[in-house]
């Protein structure tokens, strides 16, 4: 088919176009984009924005009267549909919920906070935490948004301090179990439920917050910092692997790969550690 003809039917059938069609596109898009919308910041955008690309590849193959390559796409379509609702059932109820209110999902603070003055107050905190052998499971957000996760937990929208994270994780308190989910300069919730890993190469000796870590690394580019309770070491999960023994530089490092990326790659430096290591 070439361009001429495709022009020409393209052409052919906006002259059929009434006020109704225009309605009905009108509408199309609206829902679409709420859609967008009350899903951002979850990781069921991320799925529809798979089965956006998906719809687009099919419309080509119609477009170009490739039927088989059509019909299959078409019945994978289908069928990624009902799958997506069964998987996302709690974030699509949500979704509902919010349409009922006439509210987004999850709304920003929009509050500038310093990104040395955040670095600072974690390492602050985790260092703490880690010589008074406390547990801690801090989880910062990055480009894949961790909504459904925050929903678990308790709301804070508190400017990240040093003081502040370590009552959050101080024992015998409410919010001491579960994590505690950053975004940009706060702390978002606390006492968040996580994933666990189900990766049966994990030592034994780690425990469920080393899971935990690793479980909510594994679905979305999120960093999250451990402090292991018995025996004070920090360690970084980040891309479904683990890194332990972190000391003081190399929390530093981390914490300023994602908060000053200009300083060097975002995690240049642990991807050469994990290769040393792999190379040993």
């Amino acid at each position: 088919m070439s361009i001429e003809m495709i022009v020409k039917a393209v052409v052919g059938s906006l002259s059929q176009f009434s006020w109704r069609d225009f309605i009905d596109i009108g509408l199309i898009t609206v829902l679409i984009y709420k859609l967008t919308i009350l899903t951002k910041g979850t990781r069921a955008y991320q799925v529809l924005k798979g089965v956006a690309i998906f719809f687009l590849v099919t419309v080509f193959c119609k477009l170009f009267d490739l039927s088989t390559v059509n019909w299959l796409l078409s019945s994978v379509l289908v069928s990624g549909i009902i799958i997506v609702v069964v998987l996302f059932q709690p974030e699509l109820r949500r979704a509902l919920e919010h349409i009922g209110r006439g509210t987004s999902l999850d709304k920003g603070t929009g509050e500038f906070t310093s990104s040395h003055y955040v670095v600072n107050e974690i390492h602050r905190a985790v260092l703490s935490l880690a010589k008074r052998r406390v547990g801690a499971l801090i989880v910062i957000e990055q480009k894949t948004g961790l909504g459904d996760i925050i929903a678990t937990g308790t709301r804070i929208n508190a400017v990240i301090s040093e003081q502040l994270i370590e009552n959050i994780f101080e024992p015998n308190t409410p919010l001491h179990d579960g994590a505690a989910i950053i975004r940009g300069g706060q702390i978002v919730a606390a006492a968040c439920f996580l994933p666990l890993s189900d990766d049966i190469s994990i030592a034994k000796e780690l425990g469920t917050r080393h899971r935990a870590g690793l479980g909510v690394s594994a679905i979305s580019d999120s960093v999250t910092i451990i402090v292991s309770e018995e025996t004070g070491v920090v360690s970084i999960a980040r891309d479904g692997k683990l890194v332990r023994y972190m000391d003081s530089k190399s929390l530093r490092d981390v914490l300023e790969s994602v908060y000053v990326p200009q300083k060097e790659g975002a995690f240049a430096w642990l991807r050469r550690r994990n290769k040393n290591e792999e190379e040993k």
